[in-house]
């Protein structure tokens, strides 16, 4: 059940797909900046035993029997914010690249108004190169067509208003949802601000394809300029 104050709060929401090795750090960690109130995991059929963890930890969550994709994940728990009456969403990935001691500097931005991202600093030296070349590709488009410069569009680190949510159509299930996000919120002319995040890879795992995922994002860039 959602807390008495949550038409003020934001509810994070963690999409969590095969994190098992991850999830009961992660789940200590966050409960120290967030209530379990204010909390939401969406188990996006894993094979390991992410389902057992959540279960064994307590903390609320859906969980779906197959997996269906980032995109998917992240709209089931937007339903359930939009639901409960939340004001904001603030997602999180679950393979400890975001740092929940962060989650403040989002809380301090939002005004139920503006999307927040939270930017790594694009430094080769310790972004792998596929992943820098990709984001930088994508983040310069992105910037062109909402007029408005964005510097980590593939960030899954942010904070989304439901007022934007409930006004726009998301359709894609994969890694372009990030993208799809940030043109139809300029479309909007929702407010984009940015906070600067700590950049972690360390030997975490990435379920993007460099190729395919770019390959949609530039199907969705066609769809915009035919539209």
């Amino acid at each position: 059940m959602a807390s008495p104050l949550a038409p003020y709060s934001a509810l994070v929401l963690v999409p969590a797909y095969n994190a098992a090795r991850h999830l009961p750090e992660l789940i200590s960690r966050l409960r120290q900046c967030v209530c379990d109130d204010n909390l939401l995991f969406v188990n996006d059929g894993s094979t390991d035993n992410s389902l057992q963890i959540l279960r064994e930890h307590g903390v609320t969550h859906l969980s779906f029997p197959e997996n269906r994709g980032k995109g998917a994940a992240l709209m089931a728990g937007f339903e359930y914010a939009i639901k409960a009456g939340y004001r904001s969403v603030l997602t999180i990935d679950a393979d400890l690249q975001h740092l929940p001691e962060e989650l403040y500097r989002f809380y301090a931005l939002d005004n139920g108004r503006r999307l927040i991202i939270g930017t790594r600093r694009m430094d080769l030296r310790i972004m792998p190169f596929d992943r820098w070349l990709t984001n930088n590709l994508t983040s310069l488009i992105i910037s062109v067509f909402s007029t408005r410069r964005v510097r980590d569009s593939q960030s899954g680190f942010r904070l989304i208003p439901t007022a934007v949510l409930r006004a726009v159509r998301l359709k894609t299930v994969n890694y372009d949802f990030e993208s799809e996000m940030l043109f139809k919120a300029g479309a909007l002319g929702c407010t984009v601000a940015e906070v600067p995040i700590t950049t972690v890879y360390e030997d975490s795992t990435s379920y993007i394809n460099p190729l395919i995922d770019t390959g949609r994002f530039i199907r969705q860039i066609w769809k915009r300029i035919w539209a």
